[in-house]
């Protein structure tokens, strides 16, 4: 059987984490679809099991929560019936973020409802070495996720609520409406009203859909099967936590180049794309 090179691996894992769709990189790097896609599926849960067993024990103190849009193949408005609850629609990408090291020690795919949540919480809270003080949107999942996953009382949670002028008339449908104010609501725990806040996370989004070609809106690079999506989430967040240099911690550390991982402990240097490959068994 013929096998990639490591320069052709490493060509294809590169372009795909500064965002080239599956064709892109097929023709810059003269590789065929479905060989990058079965790049993609056998580095995706190698990257995924890393992160798992590296980010524990995190020293984080305050983080941010928030949820992303796309879809698998087509919207949820657009299935039929006997199509829902087969990996198509909808979807959900749920991410945490530590304001002051950036990083992001966890995240999940999947749907937008308290199950998802539960998940997505109890994966956070294992993930924690102290006790933290924690910031999601007004999403009702929350309530009962957060406090599933860490006890009550056992977090500073508060919710950030945004407040939302009248809805933009037909001609700016595509562009979000004017956001008029904020409020803050106290759940559990002492959370300090300075810092209650999802400005960082939603950044992060930002810079999410910028990076995965799956993300980007009103165009045809949605993903078209779940897996693969899962896939390219967990490459990309190998990428952004261990590989990409984080503007503002570099600022933070006069000149010295930081990752996210580095800035938390878990890393000593900034990783390469090539390192990424050494994590795959031969």
């Amino acid at each position: 059987m013929n096998r990639l090179s490591r320069t052709d691996r490493t060509r294809i894992l590169a372009a795909l984490c500064e965002g080239a769709s599956i064709n892109a990189t097929a023709r810059q790097t003269g590789v065929s679809k479905v060989t990058i896609l079965k790049l993609l599926a056998d580095v995706g849960p190698v990257v995924l099991d890393f992160q798992r067993t590296t980010l524990v024990n995190l020293p984080c103190k305050r983080i941010q929560c928030d949820e992303v849009w796309s879809f698998i193949q087509c919207k949820e408005g657009h299935l039929f019936p006997d199509e829902r609850g087969l990996g198509r629609g909808d979807c959900w990408t749920w991410t945490a973020i530590d304001a002051d090291t950036k990083l992001v020690p966890c995240w999940h795919v999947g749907a937008r409802d308290a199950e998802a949540a539960r998940i997505f919480m109890e994966d956070l809270a294992s993930r924690l070495a102290n006790r933290v003080q924690l910031t999601t949107d007004a999403h009702r999942a929350y309530l009962s996720a957060v406090e599933g996953a860490f006890g009550w009382n056992a977090v500073d949670y508060a919710m950030l609520v945004k407040l939302y002028g009248e809805p933009i008339d037909a001609e700016h449908r595509y562009s979000p409406p004017e956001c008029i104010g904020t409020e803050t609501h106290w759940v559990m725990g002492k959370p300090d009203a300075e810092h209650i806040s999802t400005s960082y996370v939603e950044r992060s989004n930002l810079t999410m859909r910028m990076n995965i070609r799956r993300l980007t809106r009103l165009t045809n690079g949605f993903s078209k099967k779940l897996d693969n999506h899962i896939h390219a989430m967990s490459l990309y967040f190998m990428y952004y936590n261990f590989c990409r240099k984080h503007e503002t911690l570099t600022k933070q550390r006069r000149g010295v180049h930081t990752t996210p991982a580095m800035a938390a402990g878990v890393a000593d240097h900034v990783w390469k794309v090539e390192e990424i490959i050494d994590l795959m068994p031969e």
